[in-house]
């Protein structure tokens, strides 16, 4: 196996001439003093000229330098001097023995070479395919860069998209109500006192729903320009729930609201006006999503170094396979017309409290909606 790299390269001819140059000049060295010397040394002497043909010219070239040098042992330094004949049958037995030793070490020289020829080559050969697999990687991660990029601007579109239709929706609906109150106070019959203030209040709770929805909006757009920094003080959760409560009751006119808090709940550490915007989501979605004439309840505990707050509803509920993904932007459940927008500005500002949150399934049946802050003092 021929090799430009490898240590011992095989050539077969030029392996044999230096294993036939090295059988003539071990016997120049040794036939002086054969007389003196035992067999076993020019035997072991002459083993070297087939070793290094097999280590220059592999198998092909040991072979063909063995039979010489069993010959030249013969003629050299087996008696008679001179011929091929063997008197003694020591001598047969000795020429035989270097004859297959030879043949032996040599074959096992020479496939020694090439397997060592055949691992260096298959290193290289390694070495060329681990640059090509390492070329091959880096153009694989930066047409994965270009993906999540076209992913990302993709993302974005969606998101560019789901807004417009929130707006659109959402916006419009509060709108129109506000502006048909409007109309008629101004263009129809005089109302009684009772018929205006029930008027005007449905326009302040259309406005007050534009105004959650308009600072959802802005708290998304802080969340993903990363600029939501909550301004902790001490929040007293009873003081939060009812004042969520009172300024949502119009939500609940067709739905009891009851509230569940255990006297002595101990202060959190939070915004407490991005608390009670969750808080309001929570209700919100709640309403939207409770039937008539069935009971929303809001309820809070201390759990460990942490505080717990949920709403439950008698709605129908969040499936499994939907209590991680309504929490991203503008994901609306299943029968939703919501923004989708209010369950992610949840998420953010929990977080961003330390604190987490999560959709379930209340004890009465419906969805239950979980958030945990750090206690003040913990």
């Amino acid at each position: 196996m021929a090799g430009t790299r490898g240590s011992f390269p095989t050539r077969p001819l030029q392996g044999a001439a230096a294993g036939l140059g090295l059988v003539a000049l071990v016997c120049a060295a040794l036939a002086p003093v054969r007389s003196d010397i035992t067999r076993a040394s020019p035997a072991l002497a002459l083993v070297v000229p087939v070793v290094a043909a097999a280590l220059l010219g592999g198998r092909t070239a040991a072979l063909a330098v063995a039979p010489v040098a069993a010959a030249a042992f013969n003629l050299v330094f087996i008696e008679p001097y001179g011929t091929l004949k063997v008197d003694a049958v020591d001598d047969g037995v000795a020429l035989g023995v270097f004859t297959l030793v030879a043949l032996v070490v040599g074959t096992l020289v020479a496939r020694e070479g090439a397997r060592r020829q055949f691992a260096e080559d298959r290193a290289v050969e390694l070495e060329h395919l681990n640059d090509e697999l390492q070329a091959v990687q880096d153009e694989r991660a930066r047409l994965a860069e270009e993906a999540t990029r076209a992913t990302v601007l993709e993302r974005v579109d969606e998101q560019r998209a789901a807004l417009l239709r929130s707006v659109s929706h959402d916006l419009r609906t509060p709108l129109a109500t506000i502006r048909a109150v409007v109309s008629d106070l101004l263009e129809g019959p005089g109302y009684d006192e009772a018929t205006r203030t029930e008027l005007l209040a449905l326009v302040a709770d259309e406005v007050e729903r534009l105004d959650r929805l308009v600072a959802n909006l802005l708290d998304l757009s802080r969340v993903e320009a990363g600029a939501l920094h909550p301004e902790r003080q001490a929040v007293a959760i009873d003081e939060l729930v009812h004042d969520t409560a009172k300024r949502l009751g119009r939500l609940f006119s067709k739905r009891r609201l009851q509230i569940e808090l255990p006297p002595g709940l101990p202060l959190v550490d939070g915004d407490y006006i991005q608390l009670r915007q969750v808080l309001s989501n929570l209700l919100e979605n709640a309403a939207r999503h409770a039937p008539q004439a069935t009971t929303v309840r809001v309820g809070a505990r201390e759990v460990g170094d942490m505080v717990e707050l949920w709403v439950d509803d008698e709605g129908p509920g969040v499936h499994v396979f939907e209590r991680r993904r309504i929490f991203e932007p503008f994901r609306r459940g299943e029968g939703s017309s919501s923004s989708g927008v209010g369950l992610a500005i949840c998420k953010a500002i929990v977080e961003a409290h330390g604190g987490e949150i999560e959709a379930g399934t209340a004890p009465g049946g419906g969805a239950r909606f979980r958030i945990r802050v750090r206690r003040r003092d913990a």
